[in-house]
């Protein structure tokens, strides 16, 4: 099935949503339902050479801002490109949603439209780079309170994850805490070490915030509140790198010469650490695929948030998520 993709969100608006499923379709061949005000999406669509059995469009009326509280967009705009996207995966017409759009209003429109779940509470990943392989973080903003059962239950959603869409056996847990020791941490991440430790996964235990990056893990599990700031923190200290480095070699001849000598690492590096690669952050615990992508995303991260919605549909892993949860629990 195509992957419904809300055309009227995210920082650029809709002209790089549409350009990015044209690259999918291009690139890819998915097929992918551009929701939205067809007066806007149509015109700029026909400007591109594309395969026209590939990308269709849902026409909805409302659009949600950013400045839009996400009870409002629920309540309020009930012919908005985010839900009539999820009315889609609702109805079977498509298999999943990307939006970059309201994050806030994608969740509420997931949860009120497609629901959640069976007892769990549905939590944000984020793919981060490191030193070796990459590092699935959850939860990075969906929910800024948690019990410890939550954490447990986002350790098993990430694990699942990292098997089925990774292909790492036996993944590497990791609880983010301020220190090493199981002694370590406030009351919710001590009590939820206890539950991730009695469990079947290959828990390592506690992970301080320098030991991300170093590629030891494969998940590292927190709260919504933590894993938010240090998204947003990694992200600014890779923009600040870039910039530092820019202003390093515009300063001096020779490192301008240094430069032309190792263009390539440069780039390189600057590939790796661009959240463009990865495309967006899959919504876990949902009953349905929903990828979250930045608000400033690219023609280049959308065409990736869709491949990665158009593979987790064909993984089936919501499914295998619910079946993880259900054996975990059972």
């Amino acid at each position: 099935m195509p992957v419904a993709v809300d055309a009227m969100g995210g920082d650029h608006g809709h002209s790089v949503v549409v350009e990015g499923a044209v690259l999918a379709a291009r690139e890819f061949g998915i097929e992918a339902i551009l929701v939205g005000r067809e007066e806007v999406i149509a015109p700029f669509l026909s400007k591109f050479d594309y395969n026209k059995d590939l990308i269709s469009i849902k026409h909805a009326t409302q659009v949600v801002s950013m400045e839009d509280a996400p009870s409002d967009a629920v309540r309020k705009k009930k012919d908005s490109s985010i839900k009539a996207a999820f009315e889609l995966v609702r109805d079977r017409a498509a298999s999943s949603v990307v939006s970059a759009g309201n994050s806030g209003a994608t969740m509420a429109e997931a949860l009120f439209t497609l629901g959640r779940i069976k007892g769990v509470r549905p939590a944000i990943a984020t793919i981060m780079p490191t030193l070796k392989d990459p590092v699935l973080m959850i939860d990075v903003g969906a929910n800024v309170d948690c019990k410890p059962s939550h954490l447990y239950q986002f350790a098993i959603m990430g694990d699942v994850f990292v098997r089925e869409h990774l292909k790492r056996e036996s993944p590497a847990i990791g609880l983010l805490s301020i220190g090493e020791e199981d002694t370590k941490g406030n009351l919710q991440v001590k009590q939820a070490y206890d539950m991730i430790a009695g469990s079947n996964l290959n828990f390592i235990g506690n992970v301080e915030g320098r030991d991300v990056f170093k590629g030891d893990v494969d998940v590292v599990v927190c709260d919504g509140f933590v894993g938010n700031i240090c998204l947003k923190l990694s992200e600014g200290l890779a923009e600040s790198i870039i910039h530092m480095l820019r202003q390093e070699i515009e300063g001096s001849l020779m490192a301008s010469m240094g430069y032309a000598l190792t263009k390539k690492a440069f780039k390189r590096f600057k590939k790796k650490i661009d959240y463009a690669e990865y495309g967006g952050a899959p919504l876990l615990g949902i009953k349905g695929i929903a990828i979250i992508c930045h608000g400033r995303s690219t023609a280049r991260a959308i065409k990736n948030a869709i491949k990665v919605a158009n593979d987790l549909a064909g993984l089936r892993l919501n499914e295998k998520l619910e079946q993880g949860l259900y054996m975990a629990n059972g």
